[in-house]
């Protein structure tokens, strides 16, 4: 019997992930393809799409030349995309600059400025959700181009998404969908459509949107010279696919209203699906449109994580980071061990993780990290242990502005990188006062949910009900009621150390001592 094949993109900020997928949804092989970010001046963070091109096409060709697939089996492709990018190009598909920024760009502040003289910001962020800082989004740098790159502009005829420019490199079609569309910064969520009024208040033709379609539509197939280059059939269809934020959502089970996951990575974020988009005008949750419609994605984040706990590696566990090289093992196995040494609440020793400032979820921005309550008695295990339990209880503030605007699921599925520890994930559960979940998809949720939306439009899937059994459970915590009691406390006082911590770090903000 002829097997039936799909592949899907993981085109995230760092690189291209290929990977292939059975019918049933079983990952059978991914190959990883690195690219870099450009960084030409404060606060621009710039890629290049030929260079996620490359990486799609590198990708592809040892993808299935490692896994021994044969092309002819492969029917379909789904694309995740890092958001909201903003890619220029003309009437002919021509790329119009070669470096385009990418989501963490903030440059636009003036033209984000003059945006909100005219449209209140209130107004703006409950009809898009769109709770990252305002120059991230991808309507302020169209603005911007328009601004400051007069010439370039005037020959746009499309602004593109990532993973949308890659759809019309396979097929030289120009779609988008309401997942990624979300991310402009004129989506009108609940309406699910480009809101008029927003357009009008940037200047901007209304013309260069492209048009929405469901993310599992079928857009068509690869174009022939590019299938000879990529290294696949020709017949292989394309559906439209969706932002990361949607497609880790659907790969990470959150395919009905109430589930809730946590990606647990450089940065972190707690992310439920809702029928109606979680929005509070004081801490602005970030909400995507689901790639699953009728359902969206809100998520509350802290920028710093992984990186923070990296920074705990390099410059507290020195000892360690030469005994794990010395030993030939993973040195985060080591200070697992070593925090363990600690008590529940590490003998009162706080830590704030902020140390890539705050987010809109905390009182400043200018919230620096730092470790509160120092005492000769403490040492590297509740040095090491406060910092994962400062972590743990920054999210649970978050966890809990999710609680307080809709109905969560009593269990949390942990993905990313910092999920492989159980004893990390033990002081989740005790502190979320959560069960939580981790499963053998790990750190493929978007990867997954790209392939699911390429099988739902191939018409291998019914529906996304087949997400479900794909998960196998690997770890399931439940919180301990003693540890979750003391970590109550501890709360209590954690949160005003994140107020103090904020006041800190805005007077230290307006002082110049250069």
């Amino acid at each position: 019997m002829r097997k039936e094949l799909i592949i899907s993109f993981d085109l995230g900020t760092g690189g291209n992930k290929a990977s292939l997928y059975s019918s049933q949804g079983k990952c059978l092989a991914s190959t990883f393809v690195p690219y870099d970010t450009q960084y030409p001046q404060v606060g621009w963070h710039e890629q290049r799409p030929e260079d996620w091109w490359r990486a799609i096409v590198e990708s592809t060709q040892e993808l299935i030349r490692t896994s021994g697939a044969s092309v002819d089996e492969i029917i379909g492709l789904g694309i995740s995309g890092h958001s909201l990018g903003a890619v220029p190009i003309d009437k002919e598909g021509n790329l119009l600059r070669d470096q385009t920024p990418i989501w963490s760009d903030i440059r636009a502040q003036e033209e984000a400025a003059a945006f909100f003289e005219i449209i209140d910001p209130d107004e703006w962020y409950m009809t898009t959700g769109n709770g990252f800082p305002p120059p991230c989004y991808t309507i302020f740098k169209v603005m911007w181009y328009q601004t400051h790159e007069p010439e370039m502009f005037s020959k746009v005829d499309k602004i593109l998404g990532t993973k949308d420019y890659i759809n019309l490199k396979l097929t030289g079609i120009i779609k988008t969908d309401p997942s990624y569309a979300s991310g402009t910064g004129i989506f009108n969520l609940k309406n699910n459509f480009y809101h008029k009024k927003f357009i009008e208040a940037s200047g901007i033709d209304a013309e260069v949107w492209p048009e929405i379609v469901p993310s599992t539509q079928v857009l068509g197939t690869i174009k022939p010279g590019i299938a000879k280059e990529i290294g696949l059939n020709p017949n292989v269809k394309i559906v439209c696919g969706g932002v990361d934020n949607s497609c880790m959502a659907l790969g990470a089970k959150n395919t009905k209203s109430g589930r809730v996951y946590t990606s647990l990575g450089s940065s972190a974020w707690i992310a439920v699906s809702s029928e109606q988009p979680v929005l509070d005008k004081e801490t602005k949750p970030y909400v995507f449109a689901h790639v699953i419609p009728g359902l969206f994605t809100s998520a509350v984040s802290i920028f710093s994580a992984g990186t923070t706990f990296n920074w705990i590696r390099d410059h507290i566990c020195q000892d360690l980071l030469i005994e794990a090289e010395r030993k030939g093992i993973d040195v985060y196995t080591l200070m697992n061990n070593v925090a363990a040494k600690a008590p529940v609440g590490s003998n009162k020793l706080f830590f704030i993780p902020s140390l890539a400032g705050g987010t809109t979820q905390d009182p400043s921005v200018n919230i620096r990290g730092g470790y509160i309550g120092l005492d000769l008695k403490h040492g590297q295990p509740e040095l090491i242990r406060s910092a994962m339990e400062g972590i743990a209880m920054n999210l649970r503030l978050r966890l809990d502005l999710l609680r307080k605007h809709t109905k969560l699921e009593d269990e949390i599925l942990f993905v990313g990188g910092g999920a492989k520890s159980r004893f990390y994930l033990g002081i989740f559960a005790d502190v979320f006062n959560t069960k939580i979940v981790k499963t053998n998809i790990d750190q493929d949720a978007a990867a997954l949910g790209a392939a699911a939306l390429a099988a739902v439009g191939c018409d291998l899937w019914p529906n996304f009900l087949q997400i479900d059994n794909i998960h196998q459970t690997q770890e399931e915590i439940n919180p301990t009621a003693i540890n979750n009691e003391k970590y109550e406390k501890l709360l209590l006082i954690f949160e005003r150390i994140v107020q103090f911590q904020s006041t800190i770090g805005d007077l230290s903000h307006d002082i110049n001592i250069l």
